[in-house]
């Protein structure tokens, strides 16, 4: 009990001594309300406003915007990777990643500058959601879908505004990497069906994001176990999310992608044959 109080304690004096003159200067950083705004509004939209809205209307045909919206993301997303190379994140983090961090106002500059145009990211990806309800795809609007674009918008400015640790370099470009790669797919997508027979890889996509998440999760317990000098914290809960999404992303992959065995499809037989025996009794 008395070495939870203690963590508790250190990381409640980190929150208080990590406020950030800059940083509370920046576009949507000094007070929770705007982006607290934004999700209310988008959660709004896109589960009960938007849908309504659409009911009685035809799907908005957006095929150029969604081709612009998607290269866009590709290249954003290269170039939220590149900020890494060019501050020499992963070097500084070699040397130092595992001690009390140096006092270096370079890395401290270029942490917080990509954690917010990361945490801007997120806010232009709650597009991603708009454009599913202008066409009427509101099928693709799931909870792994919402959730995933919600808790990463909303953490991305807690992170920003209150601890950010040298962990978020790791889980950024990570993120980053694989959005290259996702956002190519879409792209390739929304440019009509003559690109279709180079959607093969699709399933794939979700094994990309695994796979990210299974590197990620390694990365935060070797944190632990090392007894690294960083926001525990922070590693805390950048563990518990990436949990809850390797089981919400498994979860997908196994109902979208994984065929049933042959027991499966037995008792899906079995189940029919009875379903048909009764409706002729009733008959």
């Amino acid at each position: 009990m008395s070495g939870l109080i203690h963590l508790v304690t250190e990381n409640y004096k980190l929150l208080d001594t990590k406020q950030d003159d800059e940083v509370n200067s920046w576009l949507f950083m000094q007070s929770p309300i705007p982006v607290l705004t934004i999700l209310a509004c988008y959660l709004y939209f896109v589960l009960k406003l938007g849908p309504q809205w659409m009911s009685k209307r035809k799907p908005f045909e957006i095929q150029s915007i969604l081709v612009g919206y998607n290269a866009y993301q590709v290249v954003f997303s290269i170039w939220l990777c590149c900020q890494a190379f060019h501050v020499e994140a992963f070097e500084y983090l070699v040397k130092n990643g595992c001690n009390q961090r140096l006092k270096n106002t370079e890395f401290e500059t270029a942490l917080h500058r990509g954690a917010w145009w990361y945490f801007f990211s997120k806010l232009v990806e709650l597009l991603d959601t708009v454009f599913f309800v202008l066409r009427k795809k509101q099928s693709q609007v799931t909870f792994l879908h919402v959730y995933h674009h919600t808790i990463t918008a909303l953490f991305s400015w807690g992170y920003l505004k209150f601890l950010p640790g040298e962990q978020g370099v790791v889980i950024g470009f990570l993120n980053s990497l694989v959005h290259v790669v996702m956002y190519f797919y879409y792209m390739l997508a929304a440019m009509g069906p003559k690109y279709q027979k180079y959607l093969w890889w699709k399933k794939y996509m979700t094994w990309i994001q695994l796979t990210q998440f299974c590197i990620m999760l390694a990365y935060l317990v070797s944190i632990i176990v090392m007894d690294c000098k960083v926001p525990r914290a922070l590693t805390f809960f950048f563990v518990g999310n990436v949990v809850i999404f390797l089981y919400l992303f498994s979860d997908f992959y196994r109902k979208a992608y994984k065929k049933p065995s042959n027991t499966d499809k037995k008792l899906i037989d079995t189940i029919k044959l009875l379903g048909n025996k009764i409706l002729f009794t009733l008959e």
